[in-house]
């Protein structure tokens, strides 16, 4: 009997979500898409609420088995469909992805993530601060990757995926990429792998018309 295929809850402007959807294009893993309507707080319905408490996307559910958090799902497709190519098993190459899932989550959510939350959504941000911690962030993924082609070493992980939506997307928050040619280069380098796919462009910030 075929198994059923991964269902995976998104919400398409979200760069969270947006990593979830290239890993599972990147791994070409079978499934199904289901949008939630963040505008029309679908993710706080009772039935969303079953699947994340938290009442986010991304969450997937691979036959029963639900992962919220889109680093997690991360983690979880790595190692469920992807194996060590994209989540290094030795001490030092999972600690390096690690470093940068954390960066995911802290840097890269209060600068870039955030100064396109004020742009696309009109989030509460403090403008000055979140374009600050920006470009702090940038300038240092500028210096790294200037030593190396990939966040985390020579190959890319799920430490790229996790990172390269918001920074491709930086300057719908108004944050320029110009003073970062490896951070360019980088990109270029995750766009060009097998089976990427994009998230969809928003006339804000520098890109509005």
């Amino acid at each position: 009997m075929q198994a059923t295929p991964l269902k995976f809850y998104r919400y398409a402007l979200s760069g969270h979500a947006h990593r979830v959807a290239l890993m599972l294009s990147l791994l070409d893993v079978p499934h199904q898409v289901i949008d939630v309507d963040l505008r029309a707080r679908e993710q706080k319905h009772p039935e969303f609420l079953a699947l994340n408490a938290f009442g986010q996307v991304p969450v997937i559910d691979d036959n029963g088995v639900v992962i919220a958090d889109s680093t997690a799902i991360l983690v979880y497709l790595a190692k469920r469909y992807g194996g060590e190519a994209w989540l290094p098993e030795d001490p030092a190459g999972a600690a390096s992805v690690q470093r940068w899932l954390s960066a995911a989550s802290g840097p890269l959510a209060s600068g870039p993530a955030a100064a396109r939350l004020v742009t696309l959504f009109g989030a509460p941000y403090d403008v000055e601060s979140t374009l600050a911690r920006a470009h702090a962030l940038l300038a240092v993924m500028e210096g790294e990757l200037g030593r190396r082609d990939y966040l985390a070493g020579s190959a890319p992980t799920i430490a790229d995926v996790a990172c390269y939506a918001y920074v491709a997307h930086a300057p719908e928050g108004n944050v320029s990429l110009a003073d970062y040619p490896q951070v360019r280069a980088w990109l270029a380098r995750i766009e060009n792998l097998p089976r990427f796919v994009p998230m969809a462009s928003s006339a804000v910030g520098l890109l509005a018309a």
